[in-house]
This record gives structure tokens, C-alpha cells and sequence, in this order.
């Protein structure tokens, strides 16, 4: 396992419409550890193979529920419903967030590591999450649906005492 390169807003790669997994190659199966490794590193909460680089359509996330993390091949959104309104940022976007309006509930149908086919509703994070990194697979970044501007994060310094 590795921790990836990822592609900052600007890349082209970022804007570019991803490749269907036709099948799992021990070469995707490496993608997909590095992947998840990548995204643990930058303190994420999903990670889309463009973003390292990779044109295909392979998402991950963790937002730390009971199940995850999620390995989502070839992604597809099938059914949403309700409306949440947050900040939102990216690891493609480092140090900058914005509010965003996305599904509170979100369904998508995809395949496992094994190709094997599953659906999977997320609500709350999870469906933000599912929404933002699907769209990553189509070449779109979260900054086309901010409300407003982006505002820069402050990483505030825990105290040890």
C-alpha cells in the first residue's frame, strides 16, 4: 500500500468523465488499499480515483459509521430525497469549504471489491458523501454548487491539557 499524489483543483484530470471497471485486477484491487490509505492520511472522509490520478470509476468512503468503509465500483445514484444544507470541502480542494445543498437520503447502486453488486442508502454525511464523490467521477467539483463564496478553514490547535 501508498499513499497517492492527489490532484488539486486545476488538474485537468479533475474535470475529465471516468472509465466504467469492467473487471477487479490485482493492479485496481492495489488502487482501491491506496485509495483508502490516501484518504485516511489526509484526514478524509471519501476519495475518488481521479483524484489520485486514476480515470476510473472507484469511490471510498468512511465516515465513520458501524459499516464503512464503503468501496463503491462504478457508482450509479438511483434514488434521493429530502435536502441538507453545510459546509462542504474537499480534498481537491485543500484548506477552502463552502455551503452546499445536497439529498439528505441518497440510494446508489454499485459493485463491491469482488464486482459483486450491492445498494447502499446513505442519509446525513453519508449521502453528501455518496453525492460529492459520484460527481468527482463525472468531472465535477463541489465549488460548482457552493451557495455564495468559498471561505478558508482554520484548523484550530488542540490543547494537550
Amino acid at each position: 500500500m501508498a499513499i497517492r499524489k492527489i490532484r488539486t483543483m486545476g488538474d485537468r484530470i479533475l474535470n475529465k468523465v471516468c472509465r466504467p471497471v469492467e473487471e477487479m485486477t490485482p493492479k485496481l484491487r492495489e488502487l482501491v488499499e491506496d485509495m483508502l490509505e490516501t484518504m485516511y492520511d489526509a484526514y478524509g472522509v471519501g476519495l475518488a480515483a481521479p483524484q489520485v490520478g486514476m480515470l476510473k470509476r472507484i469511490v471510498v468512503i468512511d465516515v465513520g459509521d458501524e459499516n464503512g468503509p464503503y468501496v463503491l465500483i462504478n457508482p450509479v445514484i438511483k434514488e434521493t430525497s429530502g435536502e441538507q444544507t453545510g459546509e462542504e470541502g474537499c480534498l481537491s480542494v485543500p484548506g477552502k469549504s463552502g455551503i452546499v445543498t445536497r439529498p439528505n437520503v441518497v440510494t446508489v447502486e454499485a459493485q463491491d471489491i469482488n464486482m459483486e453488486p450491492f445498494t447502499l442508502t446513505g442519509e446525513g454525511l453519508l449521502a453528501r458523501a455518496i453525492c460529492h464523490e459520484c460527481e468527482h467521477l463525472d468531472g465535477i467539483l463541489y465549488v460548482e454548487h457552493v451557495e455564495g463564496e468559498l471561505h478558508d478553514v482554520n484548523y484550530e490547535e488542540e490543547d494537550d491539557e
